[in-house]
């Protein structure tokens, strides 16, 4: 059975932190964070803290000869990922699984145009986690990892591989059917709930607490639906109303990751969920009206942190 034995990964934010510290514990040193410049150094300096466990992982510079690893993860913002893909070039071999658990539903493509879909695995993310500075916090019983190849009625050697890596690490491993499927279902969740959460400064929990706040979720869901449906994927129209009882579970003061960027002053993610519903809606003929709102509302957030406002 095929083994991973070494990991390297780049973008130690929120879901690389919580990746990254529980892969610490079974690969030690045998875990690479890769960054150059003054992130290495704050990284090495500062390290990071997950759930109240410091953290000093190795890190190396992109330009450092490791040796290749058995897989890469690339968890940085979609705005970082060409760069991130040009940095991992000395970690990513011929034999190197892939996988890069963003958001949104084209970095699969991104990294396959550079690496071939050979080495690609399909992943992404479902844990709720909140960053503040080096500080990042997480519900362990609520955080898993869905991959695998585009469809998996047979799991092929490599997916087992991640799966037996994963579970080693305490992460649950969850091998979908339908990667492209799930990749959909949870774009469908990520630009309805953050977008709305980042505008309407608004926390998890308001989704339940607020018939209003739930009204706006459902409506921006359904166009990236509508989407879904156009390109031929098959996702039934409850399938956002189902999420609110998936919601009830997460922390009531959790916030979006895009109210977080907002409230901390960094860029946000809107170009990958607005921006790519507005898009894709164009191409698939599927009007947009709710997602264009909300990509200049969030574009006037940022506009406000950046002092041009």
């Amino acid at each position: 059975m095929r083994e991973i034995k070494t990991v390297a990964l780049i973008g130690l934010g929120a879901i690389g932190s919580f990746l990254a510290s529980n892969l610490h514990g079974v690969l030690g040193e045998n875990l690479r964070i890769v960054a150059g410049g003054a992130r290495k150094e704050r990284l090495e300096r500062d390290g990071i803290v997950v759930n109240g466990v410091p953290f000093h992982f190795r890190v190396v510079a992109p330009e450092e000869e490791t040796g290749y690893a058995d897989l890469a993860i690339v968890i940085t913002k979609i705005t970082g990922l060409s760069q991130a893909l040009e940095d991992m070039r000395r970690q990513i071999g011929p034999d190197t699984i892939i996988m890069s658990p963003l958001n949104g539903v084209e970095s699969e493509e991104r990294v396959a145009a550079v690496y071939g879909w050979d080495r690609v695995l399909y992943s992404l993310a479902r844990v709720s986690v909140v960053m503040d500075g080096n500080q990042v916090s997480y519900n362990s019983s609520r955080a898993s990892i869905e991959f695998g190849e585009k469809y998996n009625q047979e799991p092929s050697e490599r997916v087992l591989a991640v799966k037996h890596l994963l579970e080693s690490a305490g992460i649950r491993p969850v091998i979908q059917p339908d990667m492209e499927k799930a990749l959909w279902m949870k774009f469908v969740c990520n630009v309805s709930e953050n977008q709305v959460g980042a505008v309407l400064h608004i926390p998890f929990g308001a989704w339940n607490a607020s018939e209003h706040a739930n009204a706006l979720r459902l409506m921006v869901a359904k166009e990236v639906i509508d989407i879904a449906r156009k390109k031929g994927i098959d996702i039934d129209d409850d399938y956002a109303v189902r999420q609110l009882e998936q919601l009830k579970k997460v922390p009531y003061a959790n916030k979006p990751s895009t109210l977080q960027d907002i409230e901390h002053g960094r860029k946000t993610e809107v170009e990958m969920f607005a921006g790519t519903v507005i898009r894709l809606g164009k191409e698939t003929g599927v009007p947009t009206p709710l997602n264009e709102f909300l990509y200049h509302a969030v574009r006037v957030l940022e506009e406000k942190n950046e002092g041009i406002i």
